[in-house]
């Protein structure tokens, strides 16, 4: 069982959590994204879904500056051995990019919110208004600006999904390929692979 901290051969229970509900955060995101632009302007159910959405848009960002605080104050296990030059890139740009990402995404609708001429406010779960942010001033084409980021905001989701791909992909790879511990340590229950069960 994991310790609360990240040892060198395993991540933490912190750590793990942060990872699991962010990608639950996320993956919930993408679906609900999905979902809300196909109905109707004029339905209740959009404004509910739009404000549910940008409330998890907030979360994701503050869980991922926490993430990134403990990652920094908590180094992560190496990766395994024998990993050509090319994988190490790969992953270590994989999750320089999701970090990236995961505060971007959300500050980008943030953004396109705080300039949108609707000018609609941010009920976070329906109980805390979020401020805008501190944009509407600068800016003179509020709809040229919304429309802009809405862009933006729909590229870097696009990235996300991307790189959601590679990164199951290659946590696949170091489970059933290089058969190493990769996936099994950002698990919570067993720490390693047994004995004959192979790995590098």
């Amino acid at each position: 069982m994991a310790g609360w901290r990240n040892s060198a051969s395993r991540y933490g229970m912190v750590a793990i959590g942060f990872h699991w509900l962010i990608a639950a955060a996320i993956l919930g995101m993408l679906v609900l994204g999905t979902i809300m632009v196909e109905i109707s302007p004029a339905s209740p159910l959009k404004f509910a879904l739009y404000q549910w959405h940008k409330s998890i848009g907030i979360s994701i960002l503050v869980l991922s500056l926490l993430r990134l605080a403990w990652r920094f104050a908590n180094p992560v296990p190496p990766l395994p051995a024998g990993m050509q030059w090319w994988e190490i890139a790969a992953a270590r740009g994989t999750h320089v990019g999701f970090y990236a990402l995961m505060i971007l995404l959300p500050v980008s609708g943030w953004a396109m919110v705080s300039v949108s001429p609707w000018n609609i406010p941010t009920i976070l779960y329906g109980i805390v208004e979020l401020p805008h942010l501190p944009l509407r001033g600068m800016i003179e084409d509020h709809k040229g600006a919304e429309s802009a980021l809405k862009e933006v905001h729909e590229w870097l989701g696009w990235g996300v999904v991307a790189l959601l791909v590679l990164h199951v992909a290659g946590a696949l790879k170091h489970h059933f390929v290089m058969r190493d511990d990769t996936l099994l340590r950002m698990l919570p229950g067993r720490t390693r692979r047994a004995a004959t069960g192979g790995g590098r």
